[in-house]
């Protein structure tokens, strides 16, 4: 396992991690949950990532039964966990989410209890907010830094004039600034990534945690012959996930992707991933899966890796067509 610094900051995480969206508290048993965990921990993963929305609150809750139960060294691995979404099954009331001062604060304090530790690694804010002025979210976060309860904060999914906006409001108040984005990033969505943030990284040392380097499963190929009844695109939930994945160029372009990672002797998931490790700008490849089997073959990513050189890179991009120009917006999936 490599790892990498959290932009230029100076704290390390394994460039591939661990989260758990969909899966812990939801979709797999709590044993399953604490095996991943392991293989994870003993392939060299020091980051795990979760937040309030995930299961509303129940991924945190396994998640912090399992690293009690573990007992590995507080300095051997980091936790994130996000703040926007609330945990209640069904957020109506008011400042039960969003990133008032409030929701930040009880976000924090709620999941510091679940998960059973003294403080975050990492604290995202889940989305922006529109109803809460960005200096009123970034003073709560520096104070919670201030007070010991969260190391780094970052965003999540926010447009780049936001996460300089919330920089620039913390440089002026001489407060805590944002560390960390953790965005989508994969072959098929490259934009914000390689085009929107692309000022941000020198300009203010931005690092990324990026999250579904497989679209949703898409870049595995198993959906190449329709879905598989486990998938968690069968979920009742995931709609409007199943429409996106699903169009019929995109699997097209899989396909193509399938064959050369068979040329290459490594699966389409591993050849996806690892593309994903080949940006500098990634400071972690957040990893979900629902068995142990899979994030096993998963982990094969960081090796592989070394097997893309430039010429690889470019055949992959003439395949597959998704490389940003200039002119592009930003996708917003």
């Amino acid at each position: 396992m490599n790892y990498r610094r959290l932009g230029k900051a100076g704290v390390k995480v394994s460039e591939l991690s661990l989260g758990s969206w969909v899966t812990f508290g939801e979709q797999i048993s709590d044993d399953v949950a604490e095996a991943l965990m392991i293989k994870a921990y003993d392939g060299g993963i020091n980051f795990f990532d979760n937040a309030e929305g995930y299961a509303s609150g129940r991924s945190e809750l396994v998640m912090g039964k399992i690293l009690r139960k573990l007992g590995w060294p507080r300095d051997t691995w980091l936790i994130a966990s996000k703040v926007f979404f609330g945990s209640a099954e069904h957020p109506q009331k008011p400042n039960q989410y969003g990133l008032s001062r409030k929701h930040v604060f009880e976000a924090c304090h709620a999941a510091l209890k679940r998960l059973q530790v003294d403080y975050l690694d990492l604290f995202f804010c889940h989305r922006s907010d529109p109803e809460t002025p960005i200096e009123e979210t970034v003073r709560a976060m520096s104070d919670l830094i201030a007070q010991g309860k969260v190391l780094y904060w970052g965003t999540s999914v926010w447009k780049a004039h936001e996460i300089m906006e919330a920089w620039s409001v913390a440089r002026e108040s001489h407060l805590v600034p944002p560390t960390m984005e953790q965005p989508y990033y994969n072959l098929l969505q490259r934009d914000r990534v390689e085009l929107e943030y692309a000022r941000l990284y020198d300009r203010i040392g931005l690092g990324l945690t990026v999250w579904s380097p497989l679209a949703s499963g898409l870049l595995t190929g198993k959906y190449s012959d329709g879905l598989p009844k486990d998938s968690r695109l069968g979920l009742e939930n995931y709609g409007w996930l199943r429409d996106w994945v699903l169009k019929p160029e995109r699997l097209e372009k899989v396909r193509r992707l399938g064959k050369l990672a068979g040329e290459l002797g490594l699966s389409p998931s591993v050849l996806a991933i690892a593309w994903c490790l080949k940006n500098p700008h990634v400071s972690s490849v957040i990893l979900g899966a629902s068995k142990v089997a899979q994030l096993e073959e998963n982990l094969q990513a960081s090796a592989a890796a070394e097997k893309l050189t430039p010429e690889l890179l470019k055949q992959i991009d003439e395949m597959m067509g998704t490389k940003p120009k200039e002119t592009s917006n930003a996708d917003n999936h």
